[in-house]
């Protein structure tokens, strides 16, 4: 008895054109996924980086800080990390006011993560 050549399945090429077809499609899906992973990780640290601008303007506000026209840095640990903040302190065309620029980024990374631009008031009886 002989069997029918078509009698069902597949055969060895069309097999092998599935596999090829199935390794593209996954080779894409891997790629978006280590992309998505990537972009999660850089909002994290802006975010974070962002809320340790924040800290420090509102660290300068709650002492009624009147700082001098200087430039000032630090460290300071958050979310686990550890970051570094420069702070630029200008002068504006009202001489009550100061214009904070705080820029923010991680530590051993010349690359800032965040940047933020507040204003203080001077405070009653500061000269």
């Amino acid at each position: 008895m002989l069997r029918d050549r078509h009698s069902g399945g597949f055969t060895l090429i069309e097999v092998l054109i599935a596999l090829g077809i199935a390794a593209v499609a996954l080779a894409g899906i891997t790629r978006l996924v280590t992309q998505s992973i990537d972009t999660t990780a850089s909002l994290r640290d802006r975010v974070v980086a962002t809320w340790v601008a924040e800290n420090q303007l509102a660290t300068l506000r709650i002492n009624h800080a009147w700082p001098s026209l200087d430039t000032t840095d630090g460290d300071t640990e958050m979310a686990g990390r550890h970051w570094h903040w420069i702070q630029v302190v200008i002068s504006t065309p009202y001489p009550q006011l100061r214009r904070v620029e705080i820029s923010v980024n991680p530590e051993h990374s010349k690359h800032h993560a965040a940047s933020l631009v507040g204003f203080l008031r001077r405070p009653s009886g500061a000269s």
